[in-house]
């Protein structure tokens, strides 16, 4: 406590003080990360939490890091830090001066081993977005990280998932929740100008790419590769 107490005397704020505004993180991480579907919660939105009643500009980030400690030893999360992805067609003489505020998010991920997690923690009514989401990013790995839309409805149509169906008996409306894709940072979804005109480009985001998700991907992959070779050999 000793250590605490100096540690938080540089920005003159109390370890009451301090306590409170690790909660506060605390709550509106679990909050707004369950309310918005599993969309990352921008670090500017924590920061904010912090310097609406504190100027110190090195404190948002000591209490971030606290409560990225908490809610990993208490609930058993992990606030994983992601670095947004901009559009591949927009990255060539971009300034590198985008903010790290601007370009850094988090998403809560479980801690638990997967048996456990899915056998008392996993919501058994979204499992099926779960595999519409797996399926979806496979398709534009499988195109090397970038695929057009028309493509990708391609592909999508031949699982009978149609773009103009918004009463799917499944899924609902199957736009939508390619949109969500979006929303939640899985894809990009990028207008690119060409020679022949326009169109709409999907592409891989942050957290697609991120290690953990990425890894299941290829494994998911791996394992549809594997049952197909089976099942020719099979005929």
């Amino acid at each position: 406590m000793a250590n605490t107490s100096e540690d938080m005397s540089q920005f003159d704020v109390s370890v009451e003080e301090k306590d409170k505004l690790v909660a506060e993180v605390i709550r509106y991480v679990l909050f707004k990360y369950h309310q918005n579907g599993g969309c990352p919660i921008k670090r500017e939105e924590l920061t904010q939490l912090v310097t609406k009643n504190y100027r110190q500009r090195a404190l948002p980030a000591v209490i971030i890091n606290e409560a990225r400690e908490k809610l990993s030893s208490i609930f058993g999360y992990e606030l994983r830090e992601l670095h947004r992805s901009r559009p591949s067609s927009t990255n060539h003489g971009r300034s590198s001066q985008q903010s790290a505020a601007d370009a850094r998010s988090y998403v809560v991920m479980s801690q638990l081993p997967a048996d456990v997690y899915k056998n008392y923690v996993e919501n058994v009514n979204t499992g099926h977005l779960t595999g519409f989401t797996f399926v979806v990013i496979s398709i534009v790995y499988l195109a090397g990280g970038k695929i057009a839309e028309e493509n990708l409805w391609n592909h999508l149509r031949r699982m009978e998932l149609n773009e103009h169906d918004q009463n799917h008996q499944v899924f609902g409306d199957i736009k939508q929740e390619l949109e969500a894709l979006v929303q939640q940072r899985y894809l990009l979804k990028d207008k690119v100008n060409g020679h022949e005109g326009s169109g709409l480009f999907y592409e891989l985001a942050e957290r697609a790419l991120d290690g953990p998700v990425a890894l299941k991907i290829k494994e998911y992959i791996s394992k549809m590769a594997k049952s197909d070779v089976n099942n020719v050999d099979d005929d």
